[in-house]
């Protein structure tokens, strides 16, 4: 019995010892995800930062089931990584766009638009906005005719 046990103990360390030699070396490439990368919004316009000042805000927004956000521009690039839900963007003439929990987006600047919680529960979105200057994150528009 002692024999079968050295054995065994013996196998398990040479197949570890060949785990560990073909274990990727850790590097900070190997810790990222990447959510989205490019250089235009969502409704295909180039991303410029504002003039000024950086002023980054981060934020989490939340839109209970059925709500809107009403309708709205941001002057500033915004990154928006949903996560939690369904979102329905409505833009206008540039149509209709779903975004699922998951999925990232540049969302639209300096273009009118509308998002719909269309789930069954809250939306949960990570917004992050990369303002300047004088230019705002978001500015309320009254709704179209």
């Amino acid at each position: 019995m002692r024999l079968k046990l050295m054995g065994f103990c013996a196998a398990m360390a040479l197949t570890a010892g060949g785990a560990f030699a073909e274990a990727p070396v850790q590097t900070y490439q190997n810790l990222l995800t990447p959510l989205i990368a490019g250089g235009t919004d969502v409704v295909g316009s180039p991303l410029n930062y504002p003039e000024g000042p950086v002023n980054i805000t981060s934020a989490i927004v939340t839109i209970p089931a059925g709500g809107e956000t009403g309708w709205h521009l941001h002057e500033v690039p915004l990154f928006a990584h949903i996560l939690e839900g369904e979102l329905t963007v409505d833009y206008g003439e540039k149509g209709t766009k779903v975004f699922r929990a998951g999925e990232s987006v540049f969302e639209a600047v300096n273009w009118p638009h509308n998002g719909t919680n269309t789930g069954t529960g809250p939306v949960r979105i990570l917004a992050v906005y990369m303002g300047g200057g004088e230019a705002r994150n978001t500015v309320t528009l009254p709704k179209p005719q």
